[in-house]
């Protein structure tokens, strides 16, 4: 299996587990018990207090499934940097602590597993907007990042271009002169002339040969970089930071009836509806999910066909 299709093989199974987590929290929401609840009020995690919990927990171990092999599709694809990938990462692991900690069963009191949880929710809501920002963020402010993968195979494919070129040029060129010299009688002045001049005028066009190749391979490794941090790469980073930022903006409501609430005295979780922001705010980061899946995808075959023509073009 080449290097896109598993990019895209991976890319499609979280696609598949983020929209199967997303079929299964629709149903809780019109299915008895957990329909009854006021969605506008409680949060999506009172539902794992129901009898029919079970579908929570799956949808949100489901997410946290497609999110890792986003993740590792993304890796592959090479458009991602260590500080994105810690923060995806916590990401996931914020989603699993929200299935293996159970929130707060006000009907028994308040527990450490419900702060625990909380904590996780946190971790989650605020890590897939940092992360996204994070992936994008090189993209939108080079031309390419240093030390990614798009950079290093189009070195490889210019050297191997250059390589291939002026060997071959230096190959026939050589073969030329080795049969100039057999076909040269000893002691003949004149023919020695000849086979000199020939010598010259060989490495002349060799170099000539040599140059033009490497002009033409920088100039391919030129273009194919412009395109592919150009429309290949910037969009879909730009889409992924509106994702990420979306995501934040969606949280700011929560962070200002934190805030406000020494001055309103009304509790924060009040203050605001808070079932409803809460579900904006996982419908818009399973979005960026989906967008970081569409990315990985498109990164790789943008850059395959590019390099395939490339080679073509040393092979003739």
């Amino acid at each position: 299996m080449n290097h896109s299709r598993l990019v895209s093989l991976l890319a499609g199974i979280g696609v598949a587990c983020v929209v199967a987590s997303l079929g299964l929290y629709a149903m809780l929401h019109v299915v008895q018990p957990s329909a009854e609840l006021d969605w506008a009020r409680r949060t999506i995690s009172q539902y794992a207090l129901l009898s029919n919990g079970w579908a929570f927990d799956a949808a949100t171990l489901l997410l946290a499934a497609g999110s890792s092999a986003v993740l590792v599709a993304l890796l592959r694809a090479g458009v991602v940097t260590l500080p994105a990938v810690v923060a995806l990462v916590l990401w996931i692991l914020g989603l699993v602590g929200v299935v293996w900690f159970e929130k707060h069963n006000w009907a028994a009191g308040p527990s450490s597993s419900g702060d625990i949880h909380r904590v996780a929710s946190v971790i989650a809501f605020l890590s897939l907007p940092a992360g996204a920002l994070l992936a994008a963020w090189p993209w939108l402010h080079a031309d390419r990042p240093a030390g990614l993968r798009s950079d290093r195979a189009a070195g490889s494919w210019s050297d191997r271009a250059a390589g291939l070129r002026s060997d071959r040029a230096a190959g026939s060129w050589s073969d030329r002169a080795a049969e100039l010299r057999s076909d040269r009688p000893a002691g003949s002045r004149s023919d020695r002339a000849a086979g000199s001049e020939a010598g010259r005028q060989g490495e002349l066009d060799a170099d000539q040969v040599a140059a033009l190749s490497a002009g033409r391979s920088s100039e391919v490794d030129a273009d194919r970089a412009d395109r592919f941090s150009g429309l290949h790469v910037g969009l879909p980073a730009r889409v992924v930071a509106f994702g990420g930022v979306a995501s934040l903006l969606c949280f700011a409501p929560i962070l200002w009836a934190v805030v406000a609430e020494p001055w309103t005295g009304v509790r924060w979780w009040r203050a605001i509806p808070l079932g409803g922001v809460e579900r904006l705010l996982g419908l818009v980061e399973v979005a960026t999910v989906l967008l970081l899946a569409w990315w990985a995808v498109r990164a790789t075959r943008s850059a395959v066909p590019e390099e395939s023509a490339l080679a073509e073009s040393v092979q003739a």
